[in-house]
């Protein structure tokens, strides 16, 4: 979990009064935090000051600064209403402008940007403004790449703002704390023994373009996600910072862009009013923001009672939810909860996020003990105990047990097995990383294939299996996908051995003491066609009328297709249609 650090006697002016360290403990523990000492390390800094290290929970990046920390800490105590945040257009003249330009699509696509006007910064607050850019780099902006911030100072540019992407070579301009101009090729190079930003250039190293912001007159602003430009340089003496975030990933951009206004929003002139910037898309739209948008849940009393294990009126949740910085109220007669999730609060994102906010409120200390109702006794999952009988029941018929990956190509589940993708019913990856990993598994066919080909220089027979998870995509879930347990055998010799396979099925079926019938009591083999099985060589497992699985001789297009020259025989079964 991140951890802020703190000092003390700053922490305390916000609160408006001191603690001893076992009362900020004790506090911290209330709220869902913890906190400790920091040690005293010889020569950093003034040994009169004492340090405090909040652990914060990792999807609360409003809790990442001192003062997200102190306004939190201050309305669950109750002496502080939450501020609300608004976002505005600027008193006089238009709208700062960031117009992004098409070719940032092949590097860097999405940005966003806001203006906070009249901000005063003190040592502290300039010092508290870089840490909490940090903190969001390494926790929601997955070290920049996701989200890259950019914070300058309004007025040494004029706007509208242009973001490109150019060749390395074509970027040239003045770096952050650097004395002269160099070219993106030369940055690279410079920063590539920096132990700070080094960790950054993969990013974009191997890109044909790098992203560029820079202003009217061509004064380049920032090349994210690496460095700032020193000509936009933030001081004590800055007066408007305009904020812009580069993204891959747009919700997380909104949320980076929210969470920065909104913690130093409070240093404005009008607090907590934010000036908006318009943000021009390739295709000429335009998007205003910060967003800072507020959006209502409607939870039940009883539901929440129920699941955290209390029994407390409406009106008391309600309060405990107001303390925990979402504004609730009553309706429905007290069986309802209507909360209001603030901009700041992007880790709410379902109704048990709420329920775990009233059990922190609520004190999980004062939680009470009780003894269950019925008397249970703990057992294994019956799925994963059939699964380890059946590894030892295959591992004793001869067969090798292998792991294979859950994630494979979708060639390996489509052309390879002569089927369509588009009946493969497959939960596709939204950004593969490899052309190896681009589906989950469907079947476990493809892995035990895989294998065969790297192990060929070993004696024949080969003989494996594999008994784990395919996943299918499945609209009935709240995921959108299940699980499936398989279990695939494959025989690969001189000979295709398909009387092998069909013993291994007789042998399962046999010691789980289903019959072999046609009556529906039992199982039979039923010919089927299948593009993956050699025609008139296929057949489906059938079990009380319904099919369960396939056994067969394998295409010899299939066996080609994985660099195979040996037949094989095959069966897959789905084990939880044996229940």
């Amino acid at each position: 979990m991140p951890t802020v650090s703190v000092n003390r006697e700053e922490l305390f002016k916000v609160l408006g009064r001191s603690y001893t360290f076992e009362e900020f403990d004790e506090l911290c523990f209330e709220f869902g935090l913890e906190a400790e000492m920091a040690e005293d390390e010889e020569g950093q800094g003034d040994s009169t000051e004492v340090t405090y290290k909040i652990e914060v929970p990792a999807n609360r990046y409003d809790l990442l600064c001192i003062e997200g920390i102190g306004r939190a800490l201050l309305v669950f105590l109750e002496r502080l209403k939450a501020p609300r945040y608004k976002s505005v257009a600027p008193t006089s003249g238009a709208r700062q402008q960031l117009k992004i330009l098409p070719a940032t699509g092949q590097v860097r696509p999405f940005a966003v940007a806001a203006v906070l006007r009249n901000i005063k910064f003190t040592e502290d607050r300039y010092k508290s403004f870089i840490d909490l850019q940090d903190k969001l780099h390494q926790n929601i902006c997955r070290v920049r790449k996701l989200v890259a911030i950019g914070t300058h100072d309004l007025d040494t540019i004029q706007g509208p703002f242009i973001y490109d992407a150019k060749p390395p070579a074509d970027i040239k301009f003045k770096a952050l704390n650097q004395t002269q101009e160099m070219t993106a090729v030369e940055l690279m190079k410079l920063y590539s023994g920096d132990s700070h930003l080094k960790a950054y250039l993969p990013i974009i190293q191997d890109k044909p373009v790098y992203p560029v912001i820079y202003d009217k007159n061509g004064v380049v602003l920032s090349m994210p996600p690496i460095i700032n430009g020193e000509h936009t340089k933030i001081t004590l003496e800055t007066k408007n910072v305009f904020i812009e975030c580069t993204a891959t990933d747009l919700t997380k951009a909104k949320i980076v862009l929210d969470t920065i206004v909104t913690m130093f929003g409070q240093y404005c002139e009008e607090p907590f009013v934010i000036e908006q910037a318009e943000v021009i898309q390739p295709d000429g739209t335009t998007v205003v923001y910060p967003e800072l948008a507020y959006r209502h849940e409607v939870v039940n009393v009883e539901e929440i009672n129920k699941k955290v294990g209390i029994n407390i009126e409406g009106d008391k949740m309600a309060r405990l939810l107001t303390k925990m910085y979402l504004e609730s109220e009553v309706i429905d007669g007290g069986k309802n909860i209507r909360v209001e999730v603030p901009p700041t609060r992007a880790d709410v994102l379902h109704g048990c996020d709420i329920f775990e906010d009233v059990a922190i409120a609520y004190g999980f200390n004062n939680l009470t003990w009780t003894i269950p109702n019925t008397s249970t006794i703990a057992n294994q999952f019956p799925l994963n105990k059939l699964t380890d009988l059946m590894r030892q029941e295959v591992a004793a018929s001869g067969f090798t047990e292998v792991l294979t990956f859950a994630l494979c190509s979708r060639d390996d589940i489509a052309d390879k097995l002569r089927q369509d993708i588009k009946t493969r019913n497959a939960v596709h990856i939204a950004n593969p990383k490899t052309l190896e990993f681009q589906v989950a598994r469907t079947t476990l066919l493809p892995g035990i294939l895989k294998t065969i080909y790297h192990n060929k220089n070993m004696p024949l027979p080969l003989k494996l299996f594999e008994i784990s998870d395919v996943v299918l995509k499945d609209e009935n879930k709240d995921v959108g996908a299940r699980n499936e347990r398989h279990l695939c055998a494959v025989n690969y010799n001189k000979s295709s051995g398909f009387e092998i396979i069909h013993g291994l099925l007789d042998r399962l079926m046999q010691l789980l003491e289903v019959p072999a019938t046609k009556d529906g009591t039992g199982y039979f083999i039923k010919a089927s066609e299948d593009k993956t099985y050699f025609p008139g060589r296929c057949a489906d497992i059938m079990l009380r009328g319904k099919s369960i699985g396939k056994l067969g001789v394998l295409h010899p297009e299939v066996i080609t297709t994985f660099d195979l020259n040996m037949p094989c025989s095959a069966l897959e079964i789905n084990l939880e249609a044996l229940r």
